[in-house]
């Protein structure tokens, strides 16, 4: 064997277990479970009048309980002086849950918010969720499930469930009932096209095709109240007006019996603040 093909041959070799590894750990390979699975972080804040319809507000991908903390505060404030009771909700990245957004437990957020909504001040029958980017995909997978909630405000959301914010991504972001709820097919050409700095092609390659991205789609048929959708014309982080023109023709194919709108604003991902007056509309008219 001349030296020439011993070199293509050790090249080959090479290639074929890079790509053996890479297929494992995308698609085998399953993280373990966090030890912190099932807890949730909340924080209530609450005005003076009685039967205070409730607010759960949850963030996006950066983690944490932002609706807690400073950026989310001047909304939050205006919530309360309409009468609202807010509930901020960390699910991951906060002292007491997950590190990561990786298998979220739905029933564990689900759970805490019906013991909150029956404390003191608070009107349980009046129950709204209000979620930004994942946490706009969160509510639509909440509310999809679990009926007590009466009306949902998902900002620059997704119309499917994405994997986990995990280096493999081979786990579903979320969980109920202790199982995975099912994310989307990831072709190759897909994950090319990621590995190629090319985040948005990739998605594109799976959310335009059915085959990919069927079985990710949230039911949001089954949301039993109000729904407002907001979202990013030229959102740079993934297509959340493409998505939620999504929702919308899923509401519509299903004959959705409730209130619904999008409204597709001239911004970016997190240029959501700047447009929270619909938010506040849509609440007092179709909530409150």
């Amino acid at each position: 064997m001349t030296f020439l093909k011993r070199i293509a041959l050790i090249t080959i070799s090479v290639v074929a277990v890079l790509v053996a590894g890479l297929y494992l750990f995308l698609y085998v390979y399953q993280p373990p479970l966090s030890e912190k699975y099932g807890q949730v972080d909340a924080q209530l804040f609450m005005g003076e009048a009685d039967h205070q319809p409730l607010i759960v507000a949850f963030g996006g991908s950066q983690g944490g309980n932002t609706w807690a903390e400073v950026y989310w505060a001047g909304m939050r404030n205006r919530l309360l002086q309409q009468g609202y009771a807010v509930l901020a909700i960390g699910y991951f990245n906060t002292t007491n849950t997950p590190e990561t957004l990786d298998r979220i437990s739905l029933d564990a957020i689900y759970d805490m918010i019906m013991s909150i909504s029956h404390r003191p001040g608070i009107n349980q029958d009046k129950i709204a969720l209000l979620g930004s980017s994942k946490g706009g995909e969160l509510v639509l997978n909440l509310a999809s499930r679990y009926e007590e909630f009466d009306a949902v405000v998902a900002l620059v959301p997704s119309h499917v469930t994405f994997p986990a914010l995990t280096a493999s991504g081979s786990t579903s972001s979320w969980m109920v009932h202790n199982q995975e709820i099912p994310t989307f097919k990831r072709p190759f050409p897909a994950i090319w096209r990621l590995l190629k700095g090319d985040p948005q092609g990739g998605l594109r390659v799976i959310l335009e095709n059915e085959t990919y991205s069927k079985q990710a789609e949230i039911d949001v048929e089954k949301i039993r109240g109000p729904l407002l959708l907001l979202s990013a014309r030229y959102d740079e982080l993934w297509p959340s007006a493409y998505m939620s023109d999504r929702v919308v023709a899923r509401l519509k194919a299903h004959q959705f019996p409730y209130y619904y709108q999008h409204i597709s604003f001239e911004g970016k991902h997190h240029d959501t603040k700047e447009h929270f007056e619909v938010v506040f509309q849509f609440l007092d008219e179709h909530f409150k």
